[in-house]
């Protein structure tokens, strides 16, 4: 096969955060509901926040992604060939070992 596959990915470490927090259990807290009440509804008195939809909000922790560009032939070993560029170019940091594969384009 020949061609070119781009491959993107971020590095894992052990403090990541991935969590997702109801819009209700947020509106629980009695200082997010004292901010956001004095922050948008400042000298109103009387007043309840309500939640209308289901929704969630996600705390995640932010990741820099790297790319880097592999023979169509090494498809097989990608996650392997991200693993040695991300050491090649010293891009684990301390408590953080392995990567994750983010996206996968064929170039041609």
């Amino acid at each position: 096969m020949d061609g070119v596959i781009e491959v993107s990915y971020t590095i894992m470490c052990k403090k990541d955060l991935n969590k997702e927090i109801s819009i209700q259990e947020i509106l629980k807290n009695e200082k997010v509901m004292k901010s956001i009440k004095s922050e948008f509804a400042s000298g109103m008195r009387n007043l309840v926040l309500l939640e209308k939809e289901g929704n969630s909000i996600f705390i995640k922790t932010e990741k820099e992604i790297h790319t880097f560009r592999v023979e169509k032939n090494d498809f097989a070993d990608i996650l392997e060939l991200a693993e040695e560029h991300a050491k090649e170019h010293k891009l684990y940091k301390k408590e953080c070992a392995g990567v994750e594969l983010v996206d996968i384009v064929t170039l041609g």
